[in-house]
């Protein structure tokens, strides 16, 4: 047991006066990740600022352009929001289909998005190299078992997964991040907040280490009324995915005149699919033209020895995401 010390402030000016007076301190919401990986010996902060006590940081506001959730309402409230479920459908399925109810009653918003891959030799010990864990000493997962890991967005350091599922479908619905630290409030596109591992697989998002994220703004769009969160994982429930697709989707006339598509389970970080959307729009959407849309999607996928299956996974799960958002119109 390693001893670390424990603050909860009641407002976010106070959160960030401690962070700026211990700033090794990590910020903790539910603790159903942080907790897990100080367990294992991954992370060892000296101190925590639990952010859960802040008022201002659980609230749920449906304006006229755009509903703002903040970053310490937990993935069971904002998932059981009937407005939200009508407006946002994917959002709702993508927080409900994460985790177990036990999870889904503590884990915040904002700890959902920062979770770290759950690569087995990220968690392991330190027998098994990992560039994530120690910076420089390889990656196992190359050669070794990477049934899960991704095929889009690797490197030669780094193919561990990112885990989530509530970024997929705030990327594809271009949501917004409000970050607040002792220097000052700042936005950040959801879709710049995680990097692609490259030659720095540590660096896993672009926070500043004090930067604490306040909100998370979606913008109301047609298409997001008619929106599928679609999973698929290797059991029904309280798994992570293998491959996931939240779509979005507007038609006049029988063609597309909107698409947004997120993948997930499949890349290094939460992933747009912006050839997918382009080939689709002012198309007629059938089946066919669904799953050229999926194909042109993992067109540069790079699979690994055991997880080749997933391209053709993704596409699958991505024509049938599709379609089903077509079928909710």
């Amino acid at each position: 047991m390693r001893e670390f010390g424990y603050a909860a402030p009641a407002d976010v000016p106070a959160v960030l006066s401690r962070k700026a007076a211990t700033p090794a301190a990590r910020y903790y919401g539910g603790g159903t990740t942080l907790f897990d990986l100080m367990k294992l010996g991954v992370e060892s902060p000296v101190s925590v600022i639990d952010v859960t006590r802040c008022d201002a940081l659980q609230t749920l506001e449906a304006g006229r352009s755009e509903w703002r959730l903040g970053a310490a309402m937990t993935m069971a409230d904002v998932a059981a929001d009937a407005a939200l479920q009508r407006e946002f459908p994917a959002l709702a399925e993508s927080l409900w289909k994460a985790a177990s109810p036990q999870i889904r009653n503590m884990a915040t918003l904002g700890g959902n998005l920062l979770q770290r891959t759950r690569c087995a030799y990220f968690r392991g010990t330190p027998a098994y190299p990992c560039n994530k864990r120690e910076p420089g000493s390889g990656c196992s997962a190359l050669e070794g078992v990477n049934r899960g890991h991704a095929v889009l967005g690797g490197s030669e350091h780094c193919v561990a997964t990112y885990p989530g599922d509530l970024a997929v479908a705030l990327v594809a619905f271009d949501a917004v991040l409000e970050l607040r630290s002792p220097r000052g409030p700042r936005t950040l596109a959801v879709i710049d907040l995680h990097r692609e591992p490259g030659s720095t697989p540590h660096l896993e998002t672009t926070l500043a280490d004090d930067e604490l994220i306040v909100a998370i703004r979606v913008p109301r769009a047609p298409a997001t009324r008619a929106s599928v969160y679609h999973k698929v994982r290797d059991r029904e429930s309280y798994a992570f995915a293998l491959a996931s697709a939240a779509v979005g989707l507007q038609m006049d006339g029988g063609r597309v005149v909107d698409v947004r598509i997120g993948l997930g389970g499949v890349a290094t970080r939460p992933w747009r699919a912006r050839a997918a959307e382009r080939q689709l729009l002012g198309q007629p959407l059938t089946r066919e033209s669904a799953r050229q849309a999926a194909e042109s999607a993992f067109a540069e996928a790079r699979p690994l020895h055991h997880n080749r299956f997933k391209v053709a996974l993704g596409i699958d799960v991505l024509t049938d995401a599709l379609m089903q958002s077509k079928a909710r119109l």
